[in-house]
């Protein structure tokens, strides 16, 4: 779990590099409620953003709250989500999240990871996502293209996205984890990709330790 470790002053240049490069750096899922956002996030599992908001621009008009989904079944759910991946898992995941939250938590969204990973379908990142976004309590949710940069930054050495999320927070300060994830996300969606990263434009590349080791390979071989 050990990370070889930029100093702290460093880690900070990085980041306010980051937020220099990606000032408008958001959560990309449209939502008006904390139970939007929450489904928003559970419709997003292998499915980009885009595609999340293409389907629930139409979803959110006919369900609003988790009364609205508790009474569906899975497979009326199916039909308003079958653009997405996964989209029968979902389903069932939502329909059962929306009653658990009616009968135990009185149609509330719980404002603590370990409530809200008891809910059907709902993991760490997922979670993380919504105490972040939707209560502001400092949070890094740790999806594929936060693990993927941090890792090629050196921030993290884990394919774990729960190694990861330590990792990355045990070096900033709280205040910052929440708009951390969404810099390492921006990042990783238009500059550093997983299959072609564009170095020659990345605004961190001095911080890199994938590009460093890339460059240093170019020069020895």
């Amino acid at each position: 779990m050990k990370v070889k470790r930029m100093s702290q002053s460093r880690v900070m240049q990085l980041f306010a590099k980051l937020a220099e490069a990606y000032p408008e750096a958001h959560c990309a899922l449209q939502h008006t409620t904390p139970f939007e956002l929450l489904i928003a996030t559970m419709l997003s599992a292998q499915c980009t953003d885009a595609r999340v908001n293409l389907v629930t621009a139409t979803l959110f008009q006919k369900y609003r709250m988790p009364e609205d989904f508790a009474v569906l079944s899975p497979q009326t759910l199916q039909e308003d989500i079958k653009q997405l991946g996964l989209f029968r898992s979902k389903s069932e995941n939502i329909v059962a999240t929306s009653r658990m939250l009616l009968e135990q938590f009185q149609g509330q969204i719980p404002q603590t990871l370990e409530a809200l990973i008891q809910l059907p379908g709902v993991g760490r990142k997922t979670a993380n996502v919504v105490l972040s976004n939707a209560f502001a309590i400092p949070a890094l949710a740790v999806d594929t293209h936060v693990r993927r940069v941090a890792n090629r930054l050196g921030l993290a050495d884990s394919p774990n996205p729960e190694v990861v999320e330590q990792q990355i927070c045990a070096r900033i300060p709280s205040s910052m984890w929440s708009q951390a994830h969404h810099w390492l996300i921006f990042h990783g969606r238009q500059v550093c990709t997983a299959r072609k990263p564009a170095c020659s434009i990345c605004p961190v590349s001095e911080f890199c330790k994938f590009y460093q080791t890339k460059t240093s390979a170019i020069l020895t071989g």
